[in-house]
């Protein structure tokens, strides 16, 4: 969340950088917040004054007691006990005020860097390199929807996916399994020399999903099982985000780097009837998630390094590609600065998201209070999160069917993915046959 300090001694400017997300909403909740601080302020200052005259009261009391004289000490006494109960009553306000001014910042997204260009939707979002890799021309085999070829290779089985889990799960098979796993592997071995992988847990806390800025507003998006206070993780970003909850990190020890292959669940709520066939939009996928905790004057070398190490391994496959940066009026709640990288499928004939590489400042690491403490320094900073798709499954898969389909049908697997496929070069429908 934004430090409310920050809204408190710079509001006009804050205003400013938020007008830039083109969301009116977002002011009204600026005003909100502030109204709500006011009124906790002067509470402070009320409860500050009740305190200062009950202490008062007593030394009168004390003096009263000494001089004998009841009456006075019994209304000195009773006035006492008339301020003890609306400190009470105030300490009860500032409790529901903190709490509501919480619940609104909670919503409140995260300040746009100032290098990120104006715009009110994608379609302002920007190419900053590319489209690289991209041919003259596409062959008419191309030109196959990756759902049509993975069904003639018999290497996605939607049908029976849906069968077993209802719509939108997808589920390949045979060499296709295979390729989607071997995607994950590739994505670890290329960033194993800096990232430490972790494999966490699927299913986290409440406060671990409202860390990242996924709750309260995306709560609609996410499988929970309300039973047990736990929700399906929709990326590995949220569990590697918490593993430093609630702690005080030494800043030498920055930037902490961390990678993850994991399951990753989202409803995709509003999506029905739109890119719903084949891999493209599916409640349940594979993606290997890259993250960092750094200084804030670490964070923007990050970003760089983060957006070059995903473009190399989608570069590395082969395919087409541009990126994108993301305009203020696209970006995500908790995002202060974003790239996306697209990879163009010729089936589909689209451009595909096939990761988001996105800079948080100290947004999320507020909401988890994960700190650092240079050396000598009396006092700790809020540190910043970074974090990438280092790929996702779904969408590359689908391109490489699409781009990589030869004149026969059957589909190249690309030459750096090959020593993960148990030697096959080649998707065939021989290749695929049942043993």
């Amino acid at each position: 969340m934004i430090d409310v300090r920050l809204l408190r001694s710079e509001p006009d400017a804050v205003k400013a950088a938020m007008a830039r997300r083109a969301k009116p909403a977002i002011l009204e909740e600026l005003d909100h917040a502030e109204r709500l601080d006011a009124r906790l302020r002067d509470i402070t200052v009320e409860r500050d004054e009740n305190r200062a005259q009950i202490n008062s009261i007593s030394k009168d009391v004390a003096t009263a007691r000494r001089a004998k004289d009841d009456v006075a000490a019994e209304k000195l006494m009773q006035r006492s006990r008339e301020l003890g109960e609306s400190e009470k009553v105030l300490a009860s306000e500032f409790d529901q005020v903190n709490s509501a001014l919480r619940e609104v910042l909670l919503r409140v997204p995260n300040i746009p860097h100032a290098q990120v260009s104006e715009g009110v939707s994608d379609q302002d979002n920007k190419v900053v390199k590319g489209p690289l890799q991209m041919p003259p021309k596409f062959a008419d085999y191309q030109r196959v929807p990756h759902w049509e070829t993975g069904l003639a290779l018999g290497i996605l089985d939607n049908e029976r996916a849906t069968k077993i889990s209802g719509s939108m799960f997808t589920m390949q098979r045979g060499l296709g399994a295979t390729m989607a796993r071997a995607l994950c592997q590739l994505a670890l071995d290329r960033n194993a020399d800096a990232f430490e992988e972790i494999r966490p847990p699927s299913l986290v806390l409440t406060s671990t999903l409202t860390a990242t800025g996924q709750l309260p507003k995306f709560a609609d998006d996410a499988f929970s099982i309300e039973r047990d206070d736990l929700w399906c993780i929709p990326t590995a970003e949220v569990p590697l985000t918490s593993l430093h909850a609630g702690e005080i990190l030494k800043a030498e020890e920055l930037p902490l780097r961390y990678m993850a292959h994991t399951s990753c669940f989202r409803r995709e709520a509003g999506s029905a009837g739109r890119d719903t066939r084949g891999m493209l939009r599916t409640h349940e996928f594979d993606k290997v998630e890259i993250l960092a905790v750094t200084t804030p004057q670490q964070a923007p070398e990050m970003l760089v390094e983060l957006t070059n190490r995903v473009e190399s391994t989608i570069a590395a496959l082969g395919l087409p590609y541009r990126v994108l940066e993301i305009c203020t009026g696209d970006l995500g709640q908790s995002h202060h600065r974003s790239f996306d990288i697209e990879v163009y499928a010729p089936g589909c004939d689209q451009w595909l998201e096939v990761s988001s590489i996105s800079w948080f400042s100290d947004y999320q690491a507020r909401r988890a209070d994960i700190r650092f403490k240079n050396p000598g320094a009396k006092g700790s900073e809020i540190a910043h999160t970074l974090n990438a798709s280092a790929l996702a499954v779904p969408r590359v898969w689908a391109a490489i069917l699409e781009n990589c389909r030869q004149a026969d049908g059957s589909v190249a697997i690309p030459e750096v993915l090959q020593p993960y496929m148990r030697g096959a070069k080649v998707i065939s429908s021989s290749s695929q046959a049942k043993p």
